[in-house]
């Protein structure tokens, strides 16, 4: 069983893209964990919102098989302290799927389709975070969730 994080587009931030390494190196003692960043579709005149989605919402759903269990980071998700977190990772990594994907959208959100092939939705906040840092919080979180499980002393509570 593997987790994936699918994004739209590259991280450009150098501090945020160190920190993503940082974390997907110390996940590689838990579980196998990657990172697929989708070419960035860019917004153009004449391009709506929705057909920017459409575009994007194709690519993501390329990426995903059929037997993946599927999450979308998404501001109408669940929302979870980070123990609630870690038994939600449990959970997940005992439901006998061969990947566990989650996937952050692109500007506008996710297509229609996108939400259909959804099995569950995930909030981290309430507040909107720059797409590039919610990729740096996640992995984080998920790293977090792995020590929590073993007993490590990463999280204070």
């Amino acid at each position: 069983m593997e987790f994936i994080l699918i994004t739209i587009g590259k991280t450009k931030i150098d501090y945020v893209a160190a920190g993503i390494k940082e974390y997907l190196n110390r996940l590689k003692r838990y579980i196998p964990f990657s990172l697929v960043e989708l070419a960035d579709i860019k917004s153009a005149k004449g391009v709506s919102e929705n057909i920017q989605k459409q575009k994007e919402g194709a690519m993501i759903l390329e990426k995903i098989s059929p037997s993946d269990f599927v999450i979308l980071l998404d501001e109408k998700g669940r929302e979870y302290t980070s123990v609630e977190f870690a038994n939600y990772l449990q959970k997940l990594m005992s439901i006998g799927r061969k990947a566990i994907v989650f996937v952050v959208g692109g500007p506008y959100g996710f297509s229609e389709d996108v939400y259909n092939r959804a099995d569950a939705k995930l909030s981290l906040s309430r507040m909107t975070f720059n797409h590039e840092m919610i990729r740096l919080f996640f992995i984080e979180q998920v790293y977090r969730g792995m020590t929590i499980l073993r007993g490590e002393p990463y999280h204070h509570e």
